[in-house]
């Protein structure tokens, strides 16, 4: 809550600036002075709280009918960094053709967080949808506009012996986030299993890099793939199958370890918001719950 309230308070600003005249791209040229000095080290372009930078457009690539993964220049080039921690989201600022007001949205990065000179986020356009419709409408060489940092979950290596990341449709974003940064880390041994639940074959987004992850790290990653609304031909394969993410195929996943090592693992969901309604509950126990994790077990993103 308090994230969103400095994002809202970033927000009111850089829209007071604007609509008196300034214009959005010179307000934001007013909070992206910041000099990247040569030197040996990558300098840090993200903190925490306000940020104020503007990202150029480098490149942008159709990953399927409704998402685009797009890579932003960070300032400073190839001596930049992101600087964020695991689980961080941007605060974007984006100011739609023919929109009086600004809309604001958090993106989560997928590209590696210490990637010299780029960051790249997948974007899924929805319809009506302000600020994604205008983010698949950059060209490179345009500018989106952060406003802030959102840190997510606290990740410290290790403190977990196993994670279950169960994510739905676009919550994917800070579930690949979080179990590239844990398979990147030599000195984080933490196991990891993502459940990812989607409406078509063509909505497996990311599934290309979890393979990959996979065939690296057999030991530690394990992934199962569902489809709720297969195509015509659609026949089940290792890994994928069809159907929701319901408490059976959960239960199938989730209970085959032992009972002390469900006492120590973390659970962390993300997707719409009637998946997580029903995993988490609402009003009541969830699917989660009822398969012996306790709520301080559980973490939405």
């Amino acid at each position: 809550m308090a994230s969103l309230l400095k994002g809202r308070m970033v927000a009111n600003t850089l829209t007071i600036l604007t609509v008196s005249g300034i214009g959005t791209y010179t307000a934001c040229r007013l909070f992206n002075q910041s000099a990247f000095a040569e030197s040996s080290e990558p300098q840090k372009v993200f903190g925490r709280g306000p940020a104020f930078k503007s990202l150029r457009l480098h490149s942008s690539e159709n990953v399927n009918h409704n998402t685009k993964r797009l890579r932003f220049e960070l300032p400073g080039g190839e001596n930049s960094q992101s600087g964020l921690s695991l689980t961080s989201a941007l605060l974007t600022f984006s100011k739609p053709d023919g929109s009086w007001l600004p809309v604001v949205r958090p993106y989560t990065p997928v590209s590696k967080l210490d990637e010299p000179g780029f960051i790249d986020l997948l974007v899924k356009k929805y319809p009506n949808g302000k600020a994604s419709t205008h983010l698949h409408s950059l060209k490179p060489g345009d500018n989106l506009f952060v406003l802030a940092t959102l840190p997510g979950f606290t990740w410290t290596a290790n403190k977990f012996p196993h994670i279950y990341l169960i994510a739905g449709g676009a919550g994917i974003t800070p579930i690949y986030q979080l179990a590239q940064g844990i398979l990147d880390n030599p000195a984080d041994t933490t196991k990891v299993t993502v459940v990812f639940g989607v409406n078509t074959e063509d909505d497996l987004l990311m599934r290309s890099e979890f393979d990959a992850y996979k065939r690296r790290y057999p030991d530690r990653l394990d992934i199962h793939y569902t489809v709720s609304r297969p195509g015509e031909g659609f026949s089940p394969e290792e890994g994928v199958r069809s159907g929701y993410v319901t408490k059976a195929l959960l239960k199938e996943i989730m209970q085959g370890s032992a009972t002390s090592e469900r006492s120590e693992s973390k659970v962390f969901v993300c997707g719409p918001p009637a998946m997580e309604a029903s995993l988490v509950g609402k009003g009541g126990k969830g699917i989660l719950e009822e398969l012996g994790y306790s709520k301080d077990r559980i973490h939405r993103f």
